[in-house]
């Protein structure tokens, strides 16, 4: 029952054809899930958002394996047109799509708000620190960023990868803007899901920190596998490094800002050398 809610007197429940299923007490306090309600709830939650990714992507990976080209000379496509030849109605779809992928995050919020706490606060999901935020965003995205590319560059030479496309986006007006629109979707969903929501759940399940970063990473690296195997690695690389950020700062914020600049610089990044440069498959 909310806040503010007027509790059901039996007589009340009896005329209304209903009958309270569990105490609620008076104060109306939030009161902790079971355990089991708890665990319902983290797979409700990735049901419909990364952890479906995660399942969809592995058995894209089956398919690239099994198919009658290697890795290497598969692609895969990141931002693509979804109206070839509309470009107006290519970018309402594009628009479009990646708000409403954004919607678990909503549903993250508002669960972690049932708990009596501003979910923006409890996560570090705000604006309060913007200084050291954007400072240690920036300096992970450096880090991470150049890393990232050199392992991808590494397994894709070796056939462990596919051909990672960034973006085929027709060059219109739109298409820098609507990237870096889907740069930060990603940081904005998998850090608040992966990192703010599940680590969160995580400890009141009472898992060891050790397990529950180990378990953040490889859901994350889980739905980078229609990659290949380096976006599996790398993703789980950068996973376990986000968690251990997020233990010691118990903030979500950097981490999205560095996810956003990381996925900037790859996508705009491919928009404006792919082609120009022989190092760039």
């Amino acid at each position: 029952m909310s806040q503010g809610q007027e509790p059901v007197t039996p007589a009340a429940a009896s005329s209304a054809g209903t009958v309270s299923a569990e105490p609620v007490p008076s104060s109306g306090q939030w009161v902790p899930p079971t355990r089991r309600l708890l665990g319902w709830e983290i797979f409700a939650v990735f049901a419909v958002s990364l952890g479906a990714s995660g399942l969809y992507a592995f058995i894209q990976l089956i398919g690239s394996l099994t198919a009658t080209k290697s890795l290497g000379k598969q692609q895969a496509v990141l931002n693509g047109s979804l109206a070839p030849g509309r470009p107006t109605l290519d970018l309402i779809l594009q628009l479009a799509s990646t708000a409403i992928d954004l919607a678990p995050v909503v549903l993250a919020l508002y669960l972690i708000a049932r708990e009596g706490q501003n979910p923006f606060r409890a996560i570090g999901f705000d604006l309060r620190r913007p200084g050291p935020d954007l400072l240690r965003g920036a300096v992970l995205a450096a880090l991470i960023g150049g890393s990232g590319l050199a392992l991808y560059l590494t397994a894709f030479h070796l056939g462990f990868n596919l051909n990672v496309v960034a973006e085929s986006l027709p060059n219109v007006w739109w298409r820098i803007p609507v990237l870096i629109f889907s740069a930060a979707h990603d940081g904005i969903l998998e850090e608040t899901l992966v990192i703010g929501y599940l680590l969160r759940r995580l400890d009141q399940l009472g898992w060891r920190p050790s397990r529950a970063i180990a378990f953040s990473a490889v859901l994350r690296g889980s739905y980078h596998l229609y990659q290949g195997f380096g976006g599996f690695i790398g993703n789980a690389v950068m996973g376990t490094i986000f968690a251990l950020c997020y233990r010691r700062w118990g903030r979500v914020m950097p981490l999205v800002i560095a996810h956003t600049l990381i996925d900037m610089g790859a996508f705009i990044g491919y928009a404006e050398l792919h082609g120009h440069v022989s190092w760039l498959p």
